[in-house]
């Protein structure tokens, strides 16, 4: 018999194809999102959020809601919360069914119950028993997560939380590159390590306050805060009686330096194609603050002179980001500038040099600012 007829050969549409996709994590959120309403309807939101460890904090990251996300650009430090430390501690999901009686007072737990989430289910994710972040499934309606659909939740969660780190392997490891890199070459008084995360956790302040002015999400800030240290990687290409040259370069020198930012376009094409990233979906981002982060509102900047919104959002985050920690930290022919000294210089160069938006993003949040100038405090190098 025709195993075909008999109906014990067949193909069948796969609900869960998207994964197969270069996407977004949002978009794969998504996709698996609308998988389970149709088999769990109650299920209104799948979230992730991601741990800072060198700043002891969780952040929001991807998410699927029915309707508005409760909880844009949010951030919160690990340890002000017992509920989530205990996730964590005791490696378990955590099943919260009346987020009226134990939901917390905490900002978030606060944002959830007004979002109209009655019910929750929350997984610790781990990535070789590091602890890298949540996953969570939200319900409108109270005693939603019920023992019988457990077993499918935890499954569910485990298989997202695979998606998850697969898609932050590959930034952390092209930055593990850059780091390994820098490491190599810090006797060339190539960017440190404490400058590499005090300009990228800039970044992140910048890109969070600006995010809903430029329609950036989550991932977008995330991705940005991942790359931005990735800016002056050409730097390695120039040579050290130029990079290493104590006084001021001359105007032949400086031309050379200047190439650093296509240089640096050039490295990145190569670690794209060896990490098979050509075309992934974040790849433009990592291309544009290395080519970019130089370039000036006012179109004297360099490589190519380009000028207001012609610069990508996320390399005028990073050349603002850059250029303050540079004016704020030692160097062996300058002093570091006090933080006054340096927000009045990109104010006073905003719309000319720097994009107003984000010096007025980074000015905003001193607090944060001088937080992390703190915890990742200058050695002799800077």
């Amino acid at each position: 018999m025709d195993q075909r007829a008999s109906g014990r050969f067949f193909f069948h549409d796969d609900e869960l194809s998207r994964l197969n996709e270069d996407a977004p994590l949002s978009d794969k959120l998504s996709a698996v999102h609308g998988f389970v309403r149709r088999h769990m309807p109650f299920v209104a939101r799948i979230a992730v959020a991601l741990y800072d460890p060198a700043t002891d904090t969780v952040k929001t990251y991807a998410h699927s809601s029915d309707g508005e996300n409760p909880l844009p650009f949010y951030e919160a430090r690990l340890g002000s919360s017992n509920s989530l430390r205990e996730i964590i501690d005791r490696g378990q999901p955590r099943v919260v069914n009346d987020t009226d009686l134990y939901g917390g007072e905490a900002p978030h737990a606060s944002r959830i119950r007004a979002g109209g989430f009655g019910s929750s289910y929350t997984l610790p994710i781990f990535r070789n028993g590091d602890f890298i972040g949540f996953l969570f499934f939200n319900a409108a309606e109270k005693d939603a997560f019920d023992p019988a659909s457990l077993h499918f939740f935890d499954l569910l969660g485990h298989l997202l939380a695979l998606l998850v780190i697969d898609g932050l392997a590959t930034p952390k490891a092209l930055l593990a590159t850059v780091r390994t890199a820098t490491g190599l070459a810090q006797h060339r008084d190539f960017e440190t390590g404490a400058h590499l995360d005090r300009m990228a956790h800039y970044a992140r302040i910048i890109a969070r306050e600006i995010a809903p002015k430029y329609g950036l999400t989550d991932v977008d800030v995330e991705h940005i805060f991942l790359f931005a240290p990735l800016h002056d990687i050409g730097k390695i290409a120039i040579p050290d009686e130029i990079l290493l040259k104590k006084g001021k370069l001359d105007a032949g020198e400086f031309e050379v330096m200047k190439t650093h930012t296509l240089k640096g376009h050039e490295i990145i094409e190569q670690m794209l194609a060896n990490f098979s990233l050509d075309d992934s979906s974040h790849s433009s981002v990592l291309r544009n603050i290395a080519l970019y982060h130089h370039e000036a509102m006012d179109g004297m900047g360099y490589p190519y002179g380009r000028k207001g919104d012609e610069i990508p959002i996320e390399a005028r985050i990073a050349g603002v980001a850059d250029v303050f920690d540079a004016l704020t930290s030692r160097r062996p022919y300058k002093r570091a500038w006090s933080v006054d000294e340096a927000y009045q210089f990109l104010i006073e160069n905003a719309d000319t040099r720097f994009d107003r938006d984000c010096v007025a993003a980074l000015v905003k949040h001193r607090a944060d600012v001088e937080r992390i100038q703190s915890h990742f405090a200058e050695d002799d190098v800077g």
